[in-house]
C-alpha cells in the first residue's frame, strides 16, 4: 500500500525548494523502499534545481543518502528488510559488454526503480540521479542498496554515495595512487578533499592542495594534504614542480572541471605522469592542447565517473576503514540540518561555507 512521506522537491528551474507530501509506492519486481536517514547536500542537487541536468521538473531532489530498507518486491534476494544500505546510483546490470569483460565499474546499463514516486495530485517526480533521497524514504532498484556495517553513523555513510566516494576513488580506483608518490589535487571542496584522504590512504608521500581560498587549503591539510598553494597567488603548475623536484606530479587530479584547471593538471604532471578528471564540465567547455605536447609527455589521461567505484566492493571496505580510524570520514561532515533547511544549505554551499550539509531524517 502506497505511504505519503515528506521530501523536498524542485518545483521549477532556480525556483526556491519546498517540502511536500510524497507518495511513495509499494516495491514492484526487483525494488526497494528504503527508510532515509541521512542525505547530503550536493551540487548535483543544486545543478538539477538550476536546470543544469534537464528540464524534466518537478525533481525529488537529494542522493547522497544512507537509511534502512523497509520493504522489497518481488525477485530481490540481495538485501532484506532490515538491512543499513548506502544508496547508490550506478545499480550495475551484470549483463552488458563491461559486466561480461569484468568491469562493472563501467557498466553501460545501470537501472533504477520503474515505478515513480508522485505528488498526491499525481504528479509524477523525477528522483535526483534516480534515487531522490531528501525524503523520509524513497523507492529505488534493489541494486542500487548496498548493505554496510550499521554500526556506522548514517550521516557518515551516506557521503560514500557520491561526492566523497567520487573523489576517493579518483585517486585509488582511476589514478592507482600508490606507495611513495606525488599527487596534487586542484581544487579543495568535497570531492578534492575526498581525493586527498584518498591519496593519504594509499601511501602517497607529498599531496599537494591546490585552491583559490585559503580556509578550503586549511581543512585541505586535515584531510591529509602535506603542501598547500593558493592559485590565485601562485602558479600552481610551477609550484607543483617546484615541490616535486622540477619534475612534476605522479597523478595530478582535477576536481573542478574547467579547461583552465585542466590545462595546468596536464602540465603539472611528471613525464609519464597521470591526469585524472573527476570536476565535472559544462556541455559548452572546449578544451585546447597542443597534440605534440599530448604526445611527448606520454602517461595517461583519464576521466574518472563515480569515482570508478564498485558500491559492493568498496562501500563496506571504505566503511570499515573508517571505523578502525584510518579514514576520516566524519571531517566532511559540516553541519546536519533538517528537511525544511535545504534551501539554506545551497546558499551557504555557494559561499563556501560548508564542506557537507547532511540531512538527517
Amino acid at each position: 500500500m502506497a505511504q505519503e512521506v515528506r521530501g523536498v522537491i524542485a518545483p521549477g528551474k532556480n525556483e526556491p525548494v519546498r517540502v511536500e507530501t510524497i507518495v511513495v509506492p509499494d516495491p514492484g519486481p526487483g525494488e526497494a523502499v528504503v527508510r532515509v536517514q541521512a542525505c547530503g547536500v550536493c551540487h548535483t542537487d543544486l545543478h538539477y534545481k538550476q536546470g543544469g541536468i534537464n528540464d524534466e521538473f518537478p525533481f525529488l531532489l537529494g542522493h547522497e543518502a544512507a537509511g534502512v530498507v523497509e520493504s522489497v518486491g518481488e525477485n530481490v534476494t540481495d538485501v532484506a528488510p532490515g538491512d543499513f544500505v548506502i544508496l547508490n546510483w550506478r545499480a550495475v546490470c551484470g549483463k552488458c559488454r563491461a559486466c561480461e569483460r569484468g568491469r562493472p565499474w563501467y557498466c553501460f546499463d545501470t537501472h533504477n526503480a520503474r515505478q515513480r514516486m508522485t505528488l498526491t495530485d499525481g504528479t509524477e517526480l523525477s528522483p535526483a540521479l534516480g534515487i531522490g533521497a531528501f525524503v523520509e524514504k524513497t523507492l529505488v532498484a534493489a541494486g542500487q542498496c548496498t548493505k554496510v556495517d550499521p554500526s556506522v553513523s548514517p550521516a557518515v555513510a551516506g557521503l560514500l554515495g557520491c561526492g566523497v566516494m567520487a573523489g576517493i576513488g579518483a585517486a585509488i580506483n582511476t589514478g592507482n595512487v600508490g606507495r611513495g608518490d606525488s599527487v596534487a589535487v586542484i581544487g579543495c571542496g568535497g570531492v578534492g578533499d575526498a581525493a586527498i584522504a584518498g591519496s593519504y590512504l594509499a601511501g602517497a608521500a607529498k599531496i599537494i592542495a591546490v585552491d583559490i581560498d585559503d580556509r578550503k587549503l586549511e581543512t585541505a591539510r586535515t584531510m591529509g594534504a602535506t603542501h598547500t598553494i593558493n592559485s590565485r597567488k601562485t602558479d600552481p603548475v610551477e609550484a607543483i614542480r617546484e615541490l616535486t623536484g622540477g619534475f612534476g606530479a605522479d597523478v595530478v587530479i582535477d576536481a573542478v572541471g574547467r579547461p583552465e584547471t585542466y590545462r595546468q593538471a596536464f602540465y603539472a604532471r611528471d613525464l609519464a605522469g597521470t591526469v585524472v578528471l573527476v570536476g565535472v564540465p559544462t556541455p559548452e567547455m572546449r578544451l585546447e592542447l597542443p597534440l605534440l605536447d599530448v604526445f611527448g609527455r606520454g602517461g595517461a589521461l583519464k576521466s574518472s565517473w563515480y569515482g570508478d567505484c564498485l558500491p559492493s566492493r568498496d562501500f563496506p571496505v571504505l566503511i570499515d576503514l573508517h571505523l578502525q580510524g584510518r579514514l576520516p570520514l566524519d571531517k566532511f561532515v559540516t553541519e546536519t540540518i533538517q528537511l525544511d533547511e535545504v534551501e539554506k544549505a545551497f546558499e551557504r554551499m555557494n559561499r563556501g561555507d560548508v564542506l557537507r550539509s547532511v540531512v538527517v531524517l
